[in-house]
């Protein structure tokens, strides 16, 4: 059975944009390294031209990695997706319980997530325990310092 990868129309523009930048300019400055290394001599003692070898192969490697995270994302369409629930691209308010303190994340894919603007991944164990919870409902996390409850205060659609 195949692994999907989800994400949102942006998250796909950017994987999508990320690979025509590897395969057009990435894959020409290769090219052009390997011809500047070609152009001082003998190969069989050129370091350099190692080197753009090299990097040709991880540069090629990383493509195809990107081609077939692409091949297996699908795009949410969260027009239909229900709001009384938690689910990925959920909007959620939550206090921790143990010091009151409120938070708001957005539940996103793995390669979109981004704590710093408030997007965790639905694998982390805070998106785990929230995924499927309604408001009022009590998330629990496992830590190394003991189990932190979260209770969903808001659900919304971003």
């Amino acid at each position: 059975m195949a692994e999907y990868n989800y994400a949102t129309k942006e998250g796909l523009e950017k994987l999508k944009e990320e690979l025509r930048e590897l395969t057009t300019k990435g894959r020409a400055d290769i090219a052009k390294r390997i011809q500047e290394a070609r152009d001082k001599g003998d190969l069989s003692e050129n370091a350099e031209y190692d080197a753009a070898k090299e990097a040709q192969g991880l540069l090629e490697l990383k493509i195809s990695k990107l081609q077939d995270v692409l091949s297996k994302t699908r795009l949410i369409d969260d027009s239909n997706l229900d709001s009384s629930k938690v689910f990925v691209l959920s909007t959620v308010k939550i206090k921790n319980l143990t010091n009151q303190k409120d938070f708001t994340y957005q539940l996103v894919s793995e390669k979109e997530a981004d704590l710093k603007n408030g997007k965790i991944s639905v694998s982390s164990p805070i998106g785990k325990s929230l995924l499927g919870k309604q408001v009022g409902e009590i998330a629990e996390v496992s830590a190394p310092s003991g189990a932190i409850k979260f209770e969903i205060l808001e659900i919304s659609r971003s």
